[in-house]
């Protein structure tokens, strides 16, 4: 009798009544395990307390409406701004109305069309870097926790495709070591997105986090400094940083200035490198779960031998195996917006100011939507079902005019590195130490995940 595949992991959801302050702790400790199980088959729900009023939408219309059909009345809420203002400044993921488009006129012809073939040496160079490094870190059978790892790359491609630089660099190194350090000090969706605190009281952060913040941007003022020096004296290297700094805003004429600079490169890096490592190491995870689905992409990674951007359109399993991994553990699990003026939701009056919540995580999962939403299944997007949730039900990357900029830089990366990985390694579950999802800034870990690291020979990489 064959055995059934192990599902995914999945935190367990709280009771469906609990008290007000007790929701408060669960949703400090952990966004995903202070939900309600019903959440997963609701089309929407009402949360109401003393100074709380929000909607958390997962019916496809509403979510249309919301992020494609009427985005300027439904705004990014202020109140995300609450936990990551010290570090992130006025940057694109803060910004609303006029501010955001004009910073998105300048920021978006970086990741245009041609680009991702010019950026693709660097991702390449990245993560031949990072098989490198893994392969000086294991001996046959060595345990290596492999968020640590998928960090390290993702850190590494964002510096080498925005700056020129590899992660060795004495700064880089120093902005990424800081950024591991600041990732578990504030959630992405924390308490101020529900809980509207008058303006006048202190916002109080965990020790550490704003003076991390601080000398992150310093960091990055140093090297965008740097930059315009190079810019002016016309030596800077053709790159995603120059390409931003030297663009002009179409309409005003106007550049960035270095402080906006900063602000821009904190979120590129914040986005670029906690998302796609987050979604890279539950791949890997994912790969060691189902091990037959390993061996299919170790053996389609030999398209890699052609080191040109063409061989990306032969990883066809392994774009596959990362979108269900944004799937299953979207990285950033929540998102909010704001009634901007008082609508419908489902015969429900929605006040002005009421917060919208849309939950990827739960959305991903939807019981009245996927098929098999717990399971882990790559070949769901050739089925009449996942092409349909694919455009209805899928939004790793957010939809409409706020997607991220830079979810086709991604979709490289991510498989990229993943088959990269897989080519030269084998790997394997740790009995006992299965990850349990909690969301922080991503969806991580709760103790990291543990696997085991085989070296491949060259006959199994190639077989």
């Amino acid at each position: 009798m064959t055995e059934p595949l192990p599902q995914p992991p999945k935190p367990a959801a709280r009771p469906d009544k609990v008290s007000l302050w007790r929701y408060l702790q669960l949703f400090r400790q952990d966004i995903l395990s202070a939900q309600p199980g019903k959440l997963y088959r609701a089309w929407m729900a009402e949360f109401r307390a003393p100074r709380i009023h929000s909607f958390m939408i997962n019916q496809p219309e509403l979510i249309a409406r919301v992020l494609k059909d009427a985005p300027d009345d439904f705004p990014k809420s202020d109140r995300i701004a609450e936990g990551l203002k010290p570090l992130l400044g006025n940057s694109v993921f803060l910004t609303n109305g006029e501010t955001w488009k004009r910073q998105r006129r300048i920021i978006d012809p970086a990741f245009e069309g041609g680009r991702l073939k010019e950026t693709f040496p660097a991702m390449r160079a990245a993560a031949e870097a990072c098989v490198a490094r893994m392969g000086k870190q294991i001996g046959t059978g060595r345990v290596l926790e492999v968020e640590e790892v998928t960090s390290h790359a993702a850190a590494d491609v964002i510096f080498r495709t925005l700056f020129s630089l590899p992660i060795e660099h004495a700064v880089a190194a120093e902005v990424f070591s800081r950024f591991r350090d600041y990732q578990r000090s504030q959630p992405l969706l924390n308490l101020a997105a529900f809980l509207p605190l008058p303006r006048w009281m202190p916002r109080f952060f965990r020790s550490g986090t704003r003076a991390n913040a601080a000398k992150i941007r310093g960091l990055i003022r140093e090297l965008t400094e740097t930059r315009m020096a190079q810019i002016n004296a016309g030596t800077a290297p053709d790159d995603l940083a120059t390409k931003i700094m030297t663009t002009s805003d179409p309409e005003t004429g106007e550049q960035f200035t270095t402080e906006e600079m900063v602000d821009q490169v904190a979120i590129f890096f914040l986005a670029g490198h906690e998302t796609s490592a987050s979604a890279l190491a539950w791949a890997l995870y994912l790969m060691a779960l189902y091990p037959d689905w390993q061996e299919r992409l170790a053996k389609e990674a030999c398209a890699l031998e052609d080191e040109s951007f063409s061989a990306m359109s032969k990883l066809k399993l392994s774009r596959d195996v990362f979108r269900e991994a944004l799937r299953l553990y979207p990285p950033v699990p929540m998102m909010v917006r704001e009634a901007g003026c008082p609508v419908n939701f489902r015969d429900r009056a929605v006040p002005k100011g009421a917060q919208i919540v849309l939950s990827p995580w739960h959305l991903h999962r939807h019981e009245r939507l996927w098929d098999n939403p717990d399971g882990f299944d790559p070949t769901r997007w050739h089925s009449e079902n996942g092409k349909t949730c694919q455009r209805q039900a899928y939004i790793p990357f957010s939809a409409g005019p706020r997607v991220c900029t830079g979810a086709g830089f991604a979709m490289v990366e991510g498989p990229l590195i993943l088959s990269m990985i897989l080519r030269h390694f084998q790997l394997e579950r740790v009995s006992g130490s299965d990850p349990v999802p909690v969301a922080h800034l991503t969806v991580r870990s709760e103790a990291g995940i543990h696997l085991r690291i085989i070296p491949r020979s060259r006959d199994q990489s190639v077989s």
